[in-house]
C-alpha cells in the first residue's frame, strides 16, 4: 500500500491479494534491484575480510577465514569477521532506525543522530563508565537502552505529542544533542581514566569488535528487525492520517509506541556496540526513495541491506586512506554525511524558490 493512496483505495487494495514482486517509480524492478543490493555487500563484504594494515588476496582471506592453521587465521577469523559482523548488524540497526524515524515524525531529515537518540544512548554509557566503572558491553547496553528511551520519550513530549510538527521535532532534537554531547564532553574532560576508555567508542568505531560483541547485540538488533517489519503496514496507514489508518484497522497510538521500542532497540544496541555514528540514518532512506518509493514494505528491507553496505564500506575506505594506521567509521560517515547533508537542504531551497 502506497502512503499517497486515498484511505478508499488503501482500503481495496489492503483487500486484494498482493501482487509479486512489484514495479517501483518508473518501471524499477525493486525485487532485482534488493538482489543486486545483496549481491554488492557480499562483495564488500570480501573487501572487509581482505584490506586492512596487511592487505590480502580473496584467496588468502577465505584461507583465514576458514583454516585454523593458516598465518592469516589470526587475523581474519578472530579480528576482522567480528569487525565485518558487527558493521552489518550496526548498519542494519542504524539504517532502518532511520528510516523508521523519518516514517514516524514525518520529517525527511530525521535521523537517531540528529535527533539525539544516539547521543542519550552515549550519554547514559559514558555514565556507566565514569561513575560506576562499568566496562563490559553486556553493562553498556542497558544503560545505551534507557538513554535512547528516555531520548525517544522526552522528544516526542517536547516536540508537542500527537500535535508534534517535522520543525517542532528538529529543534527540539537538535536541542538534546547539543546538550548531551556536552555532557559527554565534560564527563570525559573531568574523568581522564574514562577518557582512556571513552575516545575511540565516542568517535564511532568497529574497530574493537570482537566475536563476544556480535553475539552480545545481534538478539537485540534482531528484535528490533523484526517489530519493524511488523509495523510497516500500520505505518504506510498512518502515513494517511489518524482517522484513515483507524479505518483501515491500525492503533496510531500503539503503532508511535512499537516505533519508539523498535528505535530504542535498534539504536541502543547499535552506539553500545560501536558508540555514536550518525548520519548513516540519514542518507541511506533518501538514496532508497527513488529506488522504492515510500512504502515501507520496501523501503525498510532496502535500507536494511544498503546501510550496511555503507557502513562497511566506509570502514574499509577508512582502513585505505590512512594506511597503516586508519580512519574511524564515525569520521568517514560524518565527512560524507555533511556533505550529503548540505546537498538535501540546497535541493530544498532550490525546490522552494
Amino acid at each position: 500500500m502506497s502512503i499517497t493512496e486515498s484511505p478508499a483505495s488503501a482500503e481495496r487494495s489492503a483487500a486484494a491479494p498482493p501482487a509479486a514482486a512489484p514495479p517501483g517509480p518508473r518501471g524499477f524492478p525493486r525485487a532485482a534491484g534488493l538482489l543486486a543490493a545483496l549481491l554488492l555487500v557480499a562483495a564488500v563484504v570480501v573487501l572487509s575480510l581482505a584490506i586492512g594494515a596487511r592487505h590480502l588476496s580473496p584467496i588468502d582471506a577465505w584461507h583465514g577465514l576458514v583454516d585454523e592453521h593458516s598465518a592469516n587465521y589470526p587475523v581474519v577469523r578472530q579480528m576482522r569477521l567480528p569487525r565485518t559482523l558487527l558493521g552489518l548488524l550496526v548498519g542494519a540497526a542504524l539504517g532502518v532506525a532511520g528510516a523508521l524515524m523519518q516514517a514516524l515524525t514525518r520529517n525527511p531529515l530525521a535521523d537517531p543522530g540528529l535527533l539525539g537518540i544516539n547521543a542519550g544512548a552515549s550519554a547514559a554509557v559514558v555514565t556507566a563508565i565514569s561513575l560506576l566503572g562499568i566496562t563490559s558491553l553486556t553493562g553498556y547496553v542497558w544503560f545505551a537502552f534507557g538513554g535512547a528511551a528516555a531520548v525517544a520519550v522526552l522528544l516526542w513530549s517536547v516536540g508537542g505529542g500527537r500535535t508534534a510538527t517535522p520543525a517542532r521535532l528538529a529543534l527540539a532534537g537538535t536541542a538534546l544533542n547539543a546538550a548531551l554531547f556536552a555532557y559527554v564532553n565534560a564527563v570525559q574532560l573531568l574523568d581522564t581514566a574514562a577518557l582512556d576508555r571513552m575516545r575511540f567508542w565516542t568517535v564511532g568505531s568497529l574497530a574493537a569488535a570482537r566475536p563476544r560483541t556480535v553475539v552480545e547485540i545481534a538478539p537485540f538488533v534482531a528484535a528490533g528487525l523484526l517489530l519493524t517489519a511488523a509495523l510497516a503496514r500500520p505505518l504506510n496507514a498512518l502515513a494517511l492520517g489518524d482517522d484513515a489508518a483507524r479505518g483501515l484497522g491500525a492503533h496510531p497510538t500503539r503503532v508511535r509506541a512499537g516505533a519508539i521500542v523498535a528505535v530504542t532497540l535498534l539504536c541502543g544496541a547499535a552506539t553500545a556496540a560501536a558508540g555514536p555514528i550518525v548520519f548513516v540514518g540519514l542518507m541511506v532512506p533518501h538514496l532508497v526513495r527513488p529506488l522504492t518509493g515510500p512504502d515501507l514494505r520496501w523501503l525498510l528491507p532496502y535500507c536494511a541491506v544498503l546501510a550496511p553496505l555503507m557502513l562497511l564500506g566506509a570502514d574499509v575506505l577508512g582502513r585505505v586512506l590512512a594506511r597503516p594506521s586508519e580512519l574511524q567509521v564515525g569520521i568517514v560517515t560524518a565527512v560524507l554525511g555533511g556533505a550529503f547533508f548540505v546537498g538535501i537542504v540546497r535541493r530544498a531551497r532550490r525546490a522552494g524558490a
